[in-house]
């Protein structure tokens, strides 16, 4: 009776097992050809089985949840794929990518702050030390970010995690304000490279992995090689040396995570400006970008960004500001919370803050590190509408600002440095697919150190309205009102303000496998 037990636990324990096991959704078998008709049918099957249900998230099926997201996408770079690279080979592309930008800036733009480096220089500006730079606003809050980026990259593309590519954004500033330049290292930057630069690289390095597959073939896999080179050149030259390019695999080997993509294109019109002599309001053209990266309300274990947002607003027609804003935060830490139904849900998190204005009436750049809540509520039980809120505090280690006397055209900087505050909140409501509703507001204040001494108080308040016209195209109006106090112990109180209309066609690509019209 003893051995029939045993044996007949066994059989029941290897059925459950087998129950159990982790359906690999994301095979595909080379000898049964016809890569791209797997690919879709592996996609097709996602859909169907790990898609957002009723509730908030899907519903779990066959998915380890330690190796996989609900939506049975991987949750970490595979290993076997993605090795750890040595820790000089990072250090070695530092070296180079800033070498290749110092050559680039001498010997073909022939910068004035690239020429006379060598020994003398470099013993100049570590005998002397640091001091506040006078260089332009783009370049400090757009420029040297971006070449954080790349060195943040180095070892991101090398098989480094967010947290173990953070000291190469650091030492790739060091190296560039030591000896990349003929002026002396500059505080500002080497706080704004490797802090704002690891925000704009992790995000390249997510979004480059979404685009990425080795599994597909032929101009499929051509056409996603050279896009995720464009968004993250560094992992685009890794690949080609790594050979990774041209690798083929027969399973996804990337993290990733349900993305969101909303285009805006269409008019600006700006309000009277007081020193036009012609009174008339200004036009512009615009192109907007946002990027909603992961679902902040799938009840998980949250690494840094996992999930994120970015937002990208250009215009044309208003001189050399073509680049207005850019803006956004990426969570670090979080935890979730859901109804049993999963229809109300929330997120609290701790997140970076990523915020960069510039255009003919201010200047803002701020590093922002601060705490987040992003809810959702169904409007009715039976109802497919939403409102979804988001409520962000944070603390401003570092910004630049515009004086009272706001930006001018030399090539000089124009702005205070300083530290501050900021909030930031969010609401929108939709109607199903039909149409959405949404407020956004920004506060910023900003207490100069650098500069002229001066307290900026900075409110930016952006209604927007959309509806669909067909599908996934709607057309909506977004009005924007900026306001800045701007205080000073030795000079009257400055109040500026400016408005701005916006009317726009909106091209919404949502992830096949999410839910809910949130941005």
């Amino acid at each position: 009776m003893k051995t029939f037990c045993v044996i007949s636990l066994l059989i029941f324990s290897a059925f459950w097992l087998q129950a159990q096991n982790v359906v690999n959704h994301d095979t595909i078998i080379p000898a049964k050809g016809n890569v791209k008709g797997q690919l879709k049918e592996i996609k097709k099957e996602k859909v169907v089985n790990h898609s957002d249900s009723k509730g908030s998230q899907p519903t779990v099926a066959l998915v380890d949840t330690t190796v996989q997201n609900k939506y049975a996408d991987l949750l970490n770079d595979d290993t076997a794929y993605n090795k750890r690279y040595p820790l000089w080979i990072p250090a070695v592309e530092t070296f180079g990518f800033n070498a290749l930008i110092f050559s680039i800036d001498r010997y073909v733009l022939k910068y004035d702050f690239a020429t006379e480096v060598g020994f003398n220089s470099w013993k100049h500006n570590i005998k002397t030390g640091w001091e506040w730079d006078t260089d332009r606003f783009g370049i400090n809050f757009i420029g040297h970010p971006y070449s954080g980026n790349l060195s943040f990259n180095t070892a991101r593309s090398t098989g480094y995690n967010f947290w173990q590519s953070i000291p190469f954004a650091v030492g790739g500033s060091l190296m560039w304000e030591y000896f990349g330049e003929n002026t002396l290292p500059s505080y500002n930057d080497i706080i704004n490279t490797p802090v704002s630069g690891i925000f704009l690289g992790e995000i390249s390095y997510r979004i480059s992995s979404n685009i990425l597959d080795d599994r597909t073939r032929g101009v499929e896999r051509v056409m996603r090689e050279i896009a995720a080179g464009i968004i993250d050149p560094v992992r685009g030259i890794n690949r080609l040396m790594q050979g990774k390019s041209f690798r083929k695999t027969n399973i996804e080997v990337y993290q990733k995570e349900p993305l969101n993509i909303t285009l805006y294109g269409g008019a600006q019109k700006l309000n009277k400006d007081p020193e036009d002599v012609s009174n008339t309001s200004k036009y512009n053209g615009i192109l907007n970008l946002q990027l909603d990266y992961g679902n902040p309300f799938e009840n998980r274990k949250r690494k840094p960004y996992d999930f994120f947002k970015l937002r990208i607003d250009l215009n044309y027609g208003a001189g050399r500001k073509i680049l207005d804003n850019v803006r956004g935060y990426g969570i670090l830490y979080g935890k979730n919370y859901q109804s049993d139904s999963g229809n109300k849900a929330t997120l609290f998190g701790v997140y970076q803050y990523y915020d960069y204005w510039d255009n003919k009436d201010f200047e803002l750049g701020a590093i922002g590190f601060g705490a987040g809540i992003i809810n959702k509520l169904p409007v009715e039980k039976t109802s497919k509408s939403n409102l979804y809120t988001s409520l962000h505090l944070a603390v401003i280690p570092f910004s630049g600002v515009s004086t009272r006397f706001g930006p001018d055209t030399s090539q000089y900087r124009d702005y205070n440095f300083g530290s501050g505050l900021e909030g930031k909140f969010e609401s929108t409501i939709n109607a199903g697919k039909r149409a959405t509703a949404t407020l956004t507001a920004y506060y910023y204040w900003i207490h100069s150190f650098v500069g002229l001494k001066e307290d900026n108080f900075i409110t930016i308040i952006k209604p927007r309205v959309t509806v669909s016209v067909y599908k996934n195209l709607a057309v909506g109006i977004e009005p924007a009102f900026y306001y800045n106090d701007v205080h000073s112990p030795n000079a009257p109180v400055v109040h500026l303000a400016r408005t701005e209309l916006k009317a726009f066609i909106m091209l919404y690509l949502e992830d096949t496998q999410r839910r809910g019209h949130y941005n």
